[in-house]
């Protein structure tokens, strides 16, 4: 077969339906194309989901990309498993409002926009309105305490408030984000020895439960466990008035004496005990630290994106392969060329060097 065509060099395919075949494979093949300068068709969307298809947080997630890149694109509407997205040529900085319209992950949005808000022509603040706190999605714990110090360390500069708590099925919370766009490439992340832990910190928070002692149960149940382990740990109380709903979430983060953050977090839900989910951020935070992991479950996925795009080789130790790990890997190799293996839990990304419009 003769050479590929012009055509065809500016264009990637990307079947969503492939690996975790999750709503996160859309907004980083989103958020890469733009970066690239390269028209995505993406089918499948969700096509294995209860509910396949966009759904309106992930349609947010798309149109805020389009929006900053100031771009083209067919098939947004809820329920499509298509679309076709035409990047512009530039990413625009500044203030963004947007509004999730449901308790879908404001989170996520936020995450969706970080890789192009880095390389933005100035720097931005968002606000963000919707869920903050749910499974299957990052907390705003995670980015704020976790996340965005990890990503520190590799240059990049951006932090996030929370404004107000939101929950399942009403969301209604909100969260503020700034970004510092880089004038330099990502520097790469390598964190190949745990270390010791040194301490962990937490937050536990509760909305409109403060008579049920809510926050307060979560705390104990998970400070004592983890204190069995003779972890230095410290779980500050939060009881919030200002929520639309009743909710509870739990996070706690560990810091260990080579630079390493793991997290660990769960929000509440009718049904799901104060102790139950002490217990659950727990053990989950002691499974990955006796894994000799480097990096937390959550952000084992997490930085496979920005460790593509540094100038240099990555590496970090993960405590098990996952279905989103095997996704952003197979990613960041189809849109952008990033080379990647992974062997024996330990992640080798050897990155592009991007540098943006600079």
């Amino acid at each position: 077969m003769g050479g590929s065509s012009h055509i065809d060099r500016l264009l990637i395919e990307i079947d969503g339906a492939r690996y975790s075949g999750s709503g996160t494979i859309l907004r980083y093949a989103v958020a890469l194309s733009a970066l690239m300068g390269k028209t995505l068709r993406m089918i499948n969307i969700r096509a294995r989901r209860g509910k396949p298809g966009l759904r309106p947080q992930h349609l947010r997630s798309v149109l805020a990309c389009n929006e900053l890149v100031e771009g083209k694109v067919e098939g947004a509407e809820v329920g499509s498993q298509e679309i076709l997205f035409k990047p512009g040529n530039s990413i625009k900085g500044g203030h963004y409002e947007w509004e999730i319209g449901t308790a879908g992950s404001s989170t996520m949005l936020a995450m969706t926009v970080l890789p192009l808000l880095i390389y933005a022509d100035r720097p931005s603040g968002l606000r963000i309105s919707g869920g903050l706190f749910q499974d299957h999605a990052p907390s705003a714990f995670h980015l704020a305490n976790v996340l965005f110090p990890a990503l520190k360390t590799a240059g990049i500069d951006a932090t996030l408030e929370i404004i107000k708590p939101g929950y399942l099925p009403k969301g209604g919370g909100v969260i503020e984000v700034t970004v510092k766009p880089l004038r330099h490439p990502i520097q790469p992340v390598r964190l190949t020895n745990q270390g010791k832990v040194v301490e962990i910190q937490g937050t536990a928070l509760s909305s409109q439960l403060r008579r049920q002692q809510v926050s307060e149960r979560m705390a104990e149940t998970c400070r004592r466990i983890l204190q069995q382990r003779e972890y230095p740990t410290h779980i500050d109380i939060v009881n919030d008035e200002s929520a639309v709903q009743k909710g509870a979430a739990l996070a706690v983060w560990a810091r260990t004496d080579t630079g390493c953050l793991i997290g660990s977090d769960m929000a509440g839900k009718v049904g799901r005990g104060s102790e139950a989910i002490g217990r659950h951020v727990a053990r989950a935070l002691i499974e990955d630290i006796e894994q000799g992991a480097t990096v937390d479950r959550f952000l084992a996925d997490q930085l496979i994106i920005y460790a593509a795009l540094a100038n240099g080789v990555s590496e970090y130790l993960i405590s098990s392969l996952t279905d989103h790990v095997e996704s952003n890997l197979w990613l960041v190799q189809e849109i952008i060329g990033a080379k990647t293996e992974i062997e024996d839990k330990r992640i080798r990304i050897e990155g592009v060097g991007y540098q943006g419009n600079w």
